[in-house]
């Protein structure tokens, strides 16, 4: 038993890619035979190799994460241009962690979650968010409990609000407490604290709360702070030299000071830590630990689990060194509730503490006095591990790319390592810990990478690297064949055969309005549809057309969501002309709940006549005449 502190990308998104072949003397009226074939299934998984211009993406995808061989697709001919496009400025993207895992940022829009740079979700229900801007303004939002948002007030809040003290602040390390607190250290080595303060974990000299952030800088003059960490109720900051200062609640020693009387200001940790330079610090919910230059690790605090693995369960008032990694290399250190992890300079993992949730990875639920090494029979090495002091869960991603996770998972006791579909040990704790917090601050690193679905998006209508333009009201719309043969069967007819289109530079199209067809063609380069319910009809017309099913299934879905009164009628002669048997179904429910209304609409009375008595006959048969 766990026992407590004394008092404290890819292209198509959800579809398999299929392929076809039509015969030269197929043309457009064959279409409707093609739709059946287009159930037949096909390989799993691919490359993609588009060509666009002088511009080659390369995509691998299938349904099993990325973990199972992709399938060797058949080769894509070369495209080949005389003379290539002027290069256009090269813009920088982020290579985003999706902090749309965390529920709380479902509440921000699309354009809010591009600008984030960094992000922090935190609280004893997670219910509390900080992230900081491109431009480095500090937003925060969520529940606010003890002031811990620092927006001057006790409020919560949906909608972010800057914290305008912080603004231009580079952060480059964030903590939290179970207060919470929070910690907050800046590019410039100031130290920043707001939230609970009833233990002086604020490090002010007073218990009083911080309702918005205030400079820490009593005893750290002239000192450059370059990480922080976070207990329930007590605070750690290193500095550039090297040295830990600690404060807040020490009931248990985890302040390091030699007492157990409560440090209401940075305090420096000495002891067997004088003399030495520390790299890297790290807390649990009562204790304390610090990785040293030279791959040596101490831990002071609260042992009641062994957390600090010094091979017994006793407090320790001052840092105690771990004997059992004596000839070890440690590069990190992390602590869970009441268990730790180290990873050396080898790859290898070391586990030891608490156990209930089997968070050690032994495959049992005992406690471990010291220091136990795990996932031994990986081949892997591991390059990073993951845990934090608000919960159970444990976590490491290998060299390979590959990420375990293990402990209290959603419920679950997992006690030895769980391979999972992750890409990063953050996707861990926002899928599977309680709290669902973060265990570090998220920074989104900025490249000039594009994924292949960001390369197509961009590309869409472009000049400079389409082969193809289409003529629409007087229009251009302007495309890549490749991209068109692999997305639609009937481009790939057209373009594979002796159509006359497949010599044109230009394709006039007159059987469809301008944003019906751009929208068909955008929606081949992007999976997505953004039309109003009119311009949906003539998709839908199109969709029909070209047998696209998936297309006509979402125009279906803009249809429904955008039916009223008085287009009721024009949508439901929509839906049987087009042979769209569920949207028919959806709208003539409509028009029947909605009967006096729709009746008296230009449309009702526009219908023709065999389409009336068809409908009001089967109102009839509905009782939608009946008293």
């Amino acid at each position: 038993m766990t026992s407590a502190c004394p008092s404290g990308p890819t292209i198509w998104t959800g579809a398999r890619a299929q392929t076809y072949r039509l015969t030269q003397s197929c043309c457009l009226v064959h279409l409707a035979s093609l739709h059946q074939r287009r159930q037949q299934q096909r390989s799993d998984s691919f490359i993609l190799v588009i060509v666009l211009s002088k511009h080659i993406y390369l995509s691998v995808s299938g349904d099993s994460g990325g973990l199972t061989a992709p399938a060797s697709p058949s080769p894509v001919p070369p495209v080949l241009t005389p003379t290539p496009p002027p290069r256009r400025a090269r813009v920088r993207y982020p290579a985003m962690v999706d902090v749309g895992k965390w529920p709380l940022f479902t509440l921000l829009g699309a354009q809010e979650v591009s600008r984030i740079r960094q992000a922090c979700v935190f609280g004893t229900s997670a219910n509390e968010a900080i992230y900081i801007t491109q431009d480095d303004e500090v937003f925060v939002f969520g529940l606010n409990c003890s002031n811990c948002l620092g927006t001057g007030d006790s409020q919560s809040t949906m909608v972010p609000k800057k914290l305008d003290f912080l603004r231009g602040k580079k952060v480059v390390s964030l903590s939290y407490g179970s207060g919470p607190h929070v910690l907050l250290a800046t590019e410039g080595g100031e130290l920043f604290a707001w939230g609970h303060n009833g233990y002086s974990q604020l490090g002010n000299g007073t218990t009083n709360q911080g309702v918005s952030p205030i400079l820490v800088s009593t005893n750290l003059q002239n000192k450059k702070i370059t990480q922080v960490a976070c207990g329930s109720h007590h605070s750690l900051a290193l500095t550039h030299d090297g040295e830990v200062f600690a404060w807040g609640y020490n009931n248990c020693g985890q302040v390091g000071s030699g007492a157990t009387a409560n440090q209401p200001t940075p305090r420096r940790v000495t002891n067997c830590l004088q003399g030495k330079v520390v790299m890297g610090i790290a807390c649990g919910q009562t204790s304390s630990m610090a990785v040293l230059d030279n791959g040596e690790v101490f831990g002071w605090g609260y042992n009641g689990n062994g957390q600090l693995g010094v091979g017994n369960n006793g407090n320790q008032l001052t840092p105690c060194r771990l004997a059992a990694l004596q000839g070890l290399c440690v590069l990190q250190i992390t602590s869970g509730y009441a268990h730790s992890l180290a990873l050396t300079d080898e790859g290898l993992l070391y586990a030891w503490g608490a156990n209930t949730y089997g968070q050690l990875g032994t495959g049992n639920k005992s406690n471990q006095l010291s220091p136990v090494h795990i996932m031994a029979e990986k081949e892997s090495r591991i390059v990073e591990i993951a845990a934090c002091h608000s919960t159970h869960t444990s976590a490491c991603k290998t060299q390979s790319g590959q990420v375990y996770m293990w402990g209290q998972c959603r419920g679950q006791s997992i006690v030895l390592p769980h391979l999972t579909h992750f890409s990063c040990t953050d996707d861990v704790f926002a899928c599977f810990a309680t709290p669902s917090v973060m265990w570090r601050l998220l920074s989104m690193e900025y490249d000039d990478f594009l994924t292949v679905a960001q390369s197509l998006r961009k590309e869409f209508d472009s000049p400079e690297t389409a082969d193809l333009k289409f003529s629409v009201d007087g229009k251009y719309i302007h495309v890549h064949k490749a991209v068109l043969k692999i997305r639609c069967e009937h481009f790939r007819s057209m373009f594979q055969s002796h159509w006359t289109e497949d010599m044109k530079e230009v394709i006039e199209i007159d059987q469809f309005s301008y944003p019906v067809y751009r929208s068909f063609l955008e929606f081949l380069y992007t999976d997505n549809v953004d039309l109003p319910p009119e311009d949906a009809i003539g998709l839908l017309d199109l969709a029909t057309s070209y047998c696209e099913n998936r297309l006509k299934r979402l125009c279906q879905h803009i249809i429904k969501r955008g039916i009223t009164v008085e287009n009721a009628f024009s949508l439901l002669s929509a839906a049987v002309r087009y042979d769209a048997e569920d949207l028919e179904e959806f709208c003539f429910k409509f028009c029947v709940n909605h009967l006096t209304e729709v009746t008296q609409t230009a449309a009702f009375w526009q219908i023709d006549g065999n389409m009336l008595k068809e409908f009001i006959c089967r109102a009839s048969r509905c009782g939608a005449f009946k008293n």
